[in-house]
């Protein structure tokens, strides 16, 4: 089993490395897009990795500003660097804009990928807008100067509610997802010697087999239908259409709009005609689904 570097070994790894990258050349708006147009017309790897090279300062910037989560800042500064070649992979160099303006959104959605599947065994949350609490909420409450404290007064609870414009029940929940996981083995009154452990006050609400089967074929078979119906989409119909419905978060017209090069309205357009395709194709097959059956 490997041992774990001690704080101060990694510490002053993460500075050796930071004063590493300082000297590693800017490159200028020239040198960039000749790079880049390598690498998206040639696949050079020596191009890409030019590319990636040049941006591992700001990498290691946007990282900085997640050490609060507790996470070793070389694993943050590791999931930025795949955020980095995940930007490569799409970027295009003839929309005008720089790597860095494209990239710095991938960056920071790979580091924060990385924390929500760190932080708990119990997954944060799987919607954009509970993403958003778990890491505006860290934000707010250091404002509040709330970070040491476990539990949350009642008059805290209620302006951070307010400034985040959620509920109280969601802040305290999220809350206590961040107070990080508790055993389940752990007696629920610890000062007596009889008092029941949590994990037998558990009671097992999941769905019979019979009911799981069910969902999961029902599950597969949406599934399939949808796969279907995307394949009649045009490559640029069916990309809009993933980004704006089907990720998450979505992204807003206006980074579609710089990522192909059209306005903000064209990308409506295009998501709206993308959408009743698919909505016909949908209604189609369920209609052939039921006349089968």
């Amino acid at each position: 089993m490997t041992k774990s570097l001690p704080s101060q070994d990694r510490d002053e790894l993460n500075r050796h490395y930071v004063r590493q990258i300082r000297n590693l050349p800017m490159l200028t708006l020239e040198e960039e897009y000749q790079l880049a147009k390598k690498w998206h017309e040639e696949g050079d790897v020596k191009a890409v990795d030019q590319l990636v090279a040049s941006h591992l300062r700001l990498v290691a910037k946007i990282a900085n500003g997640y050490r609060g989560y507790g996470l070793p800042m070389s694993d943050l500064v590791a999931e930025g660097n795949i955020g980095m070649m995940q930007a490569m992979k799409h970027y295009d160099p003839e929309q005008g804009f720089r790597l860095s303006t494209y990239a710095i959104w991938w960056i920071k959605a790979s580091i924060q990928e990385y924390i929500l599947r760190t932080w708990s065994l119990v997954k944060i949350g799987t919607t954009a807008a509970q993403k958003r609490l778990f890491f505006n909420l860290r934000k707010a409450q250091r404002e509040f100067h709330a970070l040491e404290e476990g539990e949350l007064t009642p008059e805290i609870i209620t302006a951070l509610a307010k400034k985040l414009s959620v509920t109280e029940k969601e802040i305290i929940q999220m809350n206590q997802r961040l107070s990080g996981d508790r055993s389940l083995n752990v007696t629920i009154r610890s000062s007596e010697e009889d008092s029941p452990e949590w994990i037998e006050w558990l009671v097992d609400d999941r769905e019979d087999q019979e009911m799981q089967l069910i969902h999961s074929n029902e599950m597969e078979n949406r599934r399939h239908i949808l796969d279907n119906a995307m394949s009649s989409l045009s490559q640029r119909e069916h990309r809009i259409f993933y980004e704006r419905r089907l990720k998450d978060p979505p992204l807003t017209l206006e980074e579609i709009s710089s990522a192909l090069g059209i306005s903000r309205e064209r990308v409506r357009q295009i998501e709206y005609q993308a959408f009743e395709k698919i909505q016909k194709q949908i209604k189609w097959a369920m209609t052939v689904n039921i006349r089968n059956n």
